[in-house]
């Protein structure tokens, strides 16, 4: 039992020693696998935040340079944008100030009288002939107001009558209507509404009164609104055009109608011309018809002239001709005997030289 015990106990000591060997021989690999587990962790440390560094750098070039260039293109758009409003300022401010200088010219009365006057003289000269119409006409005998314009219409058999055209244009009264429409102001409208009303049949009271007179005129004029928004209003106004016509016998005509009136106009005249011209026509016709007669009595006359002629011609060819063969048959007959004188051929052609 002793002997058992202490081969056990030897045996539990190899053991033992054998132990003790392999925790220090696993000891110190595990030393070593920790210390190259740490050096490959730092080292794959390392390589992760090198590599993470230049990413960030990469990133931070690429986000930099992408925001730059964004910058600088919303920058060169807002510049721009910037200056296309610099610039529309500068047009509106332009513009204003030539609406301010139209609203000053339009504002005194003596440059729209010019202002309409103007444009009715180009349209009477775009559409009528230079002696088809008169500038600055007095229109009633032994007045001193005088049209603009006067458009000289031909009547049968006498001289043309003039139809009386002035140009009228209440730019002020028709401004306020436009302000007063657009703020949306209902009185303020309705009663510029009035105010050109009264101004229009008061201007075509006076053109009733100082222009038309027949029979030197004709029995209307025409009121010329040089503007179509004026016109337009004019129109739009119940009765009113209607009751110009009946009390003043005035016409009222825009841009536009002026134009189409003046075009029928020509056309009338071009029609009365080719009236005048037919009847002219007629009038030669009719004196050849009243001549004819005597020349057919001149030509029976010239004809029994020639009848004649031609028998004198006739007695005289056969007169002539018979006396030249009496003279032929002589020479024949009496061969070789000298010829006849020359008298000898008229020897029997007494009645031959009173025919001639």
């Amino acid at each position: 039992m002793e002997a058992l015990r202490q081969d056990v106990a030897s045996r539990l000591s190899s053991v033992d020693g054998r132990l003790d060997a392999m925790s220090s021989t696993v000891g110190l690999q595990l030393a070593r696998t920790t210390d190259t587990v740490v050096g490959q962790l730092s080292s794959i440390r390392e390589d992760n935040a090198r590599q993470l560094e230049q990413m960030r750098a990469t990133v931070d070039e690429k986000l930099e340079r992408t925001l730059n260039d964004r910058l600088a293109t919303s920058f060169r758009q807002i510049s721009d944008q910037l200056e296309s409003v610099h610039r529309g300022l500068g047009s509106m401010q332009a513009l204003a100030s030539d609406v301010g200088d139209l609203r000053r010219v339009l504002s005194n009365v003596k440059t729209r009288g010019i202002l309409g006057e103007v444009q009715l003289g180009a349209i009477l000269s775009e559409v009528m002939a230079p002696d088809q119409y008169a500038c600055d006409v007095a229109c009633k005998p032994g007045s001193r107001d005088r049209v603009e314009f006067a458009v000289k219409v031909p009547v049968e058999g006498g001289d043309p009558v003039l139809l009386p055209i002035d140009a009228k244009f209440p730019g002020d009264l028709y401004a306020r209507l436009a302000d007063a429409q657009g703020a949306g102001d209902a009185e303020a409208a309705a009663k510029a509404r009035k105010e050109l009303e009264a101004r229009i049949r008061q201007e075509a009271r006076d053109i009733s009164s100082k222009y038309l007179a027949v029979p030197a005129t004709t029995g209307f004029g025409i009121m010329f609104l040089p503007f179509e928004g004026l016109y337009a209003e004019v129109v739009s106004t119940p009765g009113l055009v209607e009751r110009l016509q009946r009390e003043h016998s005035v016409v009222v005509a825009g841009p536009s109608t002026m134009a189409a009136l003046l075009n029928s106009l020509q056309l009338s005249f071009q029609t009365f011309a080719l009236q005048r011209q037919t009847n002219e026509v007629m009038a030669v016709l009719q004196a050849v018809r009243a001549e004819l007669p005597r020349y057919q009595d001149a030509l029976r006359q010239a004809k029994r002239r020639i009848d004649l002629a031609g028998d004198a011609v006739d007695k005289i060819i056969t007169t002539r001709t018979n006396a030249m063969e009496r003279t032929l048959r002589s020479v024949t007959l009496t061969d070789g005997a000298p010829a006849a004188p020359a008298d000898a051929l008229g020897a029997g052609d007494g009645d031959g030289g009173e025919g001639l």
